[in-house]
């Protein structure tokens, strides 16, 4: 078992690719980022062929835990003492401005329901106190909670949504717009001008790699500074209504949403299983099934079991995601440790502007 919740099973499927195509772009991933980029790309006026080594969001853009987090991967607080307040608070201002834009995208996708960032101890309560304080000193919204899932921070910005349905959505659209895309087409090999596949190549000017987990299999230059590690989730059969808002806790480490129809979408537990959960294998364990299982039964969810499965992320040390031409001709987006789908969207689209050499209005982090 190791569908993701989110599948419902009524996706056609794209061929693959087979001979030789020509195209001013090819963009490598068929995830949030890589067809975020490539609507750009489209809206931009440049012909684009899109391939995906699996199927449109097969990866983590499609078997995450569906929440849109306005920032970066360090709560906001960290990130202005770490890189910066003037930095910090533009990619926050970036990425809720992206938000906003998915909300138009996919609206059917994306519930704007806000999020909750729960402390599962007294130091991590005066943590979320100070995540307050810091986005409340600039301007943004955000306030104190409790209630039935405990104490913290309420983020009323933030939201939901369905990653795969979103994904797929821009798929169809891109297709209808003109892009080609191909499924089951790994990129062999990656070159400024061309991309090899197993039946073909595509022949192009420049190429944008929109990859998170194994990104640095794909391209070896990042090694060292991107490291995949699986993420592991579970669903339950529907339950009465219990949490309205996404939940992140104990340091985001537990997260959990509950989806319109009742179902309980669940994942975290990666830091119990150590270095084994530093791993390209995107098949879930059994060890940290049993763990995120026992969270479910905390929680007073007695509902079973539907779904299990699990993602492959890439992280940085930093914290900052790969936004940046890594070979000549090459680009490369990815490494969101394990808060992509907005941030991956806006850099999508913030790199789309850097192929052509230009700098999308409003660009922060790919120059």
């Amino acid at each position: 078992m190791n569908t993701p919740v989110w599948d419902d099973g009524n996706w056609p499927g794209l061929p693959s690719l087979q001979g030789d195509l020509e195209a001013e772009v090819c963009v490598v991933g068929l995830g949030g980022s890589g067809l975020a980029a490539i609507h750009e790309l489209l809206r931009l006026g440049r012909s684009v062929v899109g391939i995906d080594a699996g199927f449109v969001a097969g990866g983590a853009a499609g078997r995450n835990g569906g929440f849109l987090l306005a920032g970066l991967a360090r709560f906001y607080h960290q990130s202005v003492a770490e890189y910066g307040r003037d930095f910090a608070r533009c990619v926050y201002q970036a990425t809720l401005d992206q938000i906003a834009r998915m909300k138009e995208e996919t609206p059917e996708a994306i519930r704007p329901v806000g999020s909750l960032r729960i402390a599962a101890s007294e130091e991590e309560l005066q943590d979320c106190m100070a995540h307050l304080e810091a986005l409340r000193a600039d301007g943004f919204e955000a306030e104190p909670y409790e209630g039935p899932e405990g104490q913290g921070l309420l983020i009323p910005s933030d939201g939901v949504f369905n990653p795969l349905e979103r994904c797929r959505t821009l798929a169809r659209q891109a297709l209808q717009a003109g892009a080609r895309l191909f499924e089951n087409t790994p990129a062999l090999s990656i070159a400024g001008r061309m991309v090899q596949t197993p039946q073909g190549r595509v022949h192009c000017q420049k190429v944008l790699v929109a990859v998170d987990g194994r990104l640095e299999y794909l391209l070896p230059e990042l090694k060292g500074r991107v490291r995949t590690a699986r993420l592991q989730m579970l669903a339950t059969a529907p339950v009465a209504m219990r949490f309205k808002r996404p939940v992140y806790r104990r340091w985001g480490y537990d997260y959990w949403q509950q989806l319109p129809d009742g179902r309980i979408a669940l994942g975290g537990m990666r830091d119990a299983g150590g270095e084994a959960e530093w791993t390209t294998q995107a098949e879930p364990t059994e060890a940290i099934q049993h763990r995120l299982e026992a969270l479910l039964r905390q929680l007073g969810v007695q509902a079973p079991v539907t779904h299990r499965w699990a993602a492959s992320v890439g992280y940085t040390s930093s914290g900052l995601p790969v936004a940046e031409e890594v070979r000549p001709g090459v680009w490369a987006v990815g490494a969101y440790s394990g808060t992509g789908n907005v941030l991956g969207a806006l850099l999508g689209r913030e790199a789309a502007w850097a192929l052509q050499g230009s700098r999308m209005p409003g660009a922060v982090m790919v120059r």
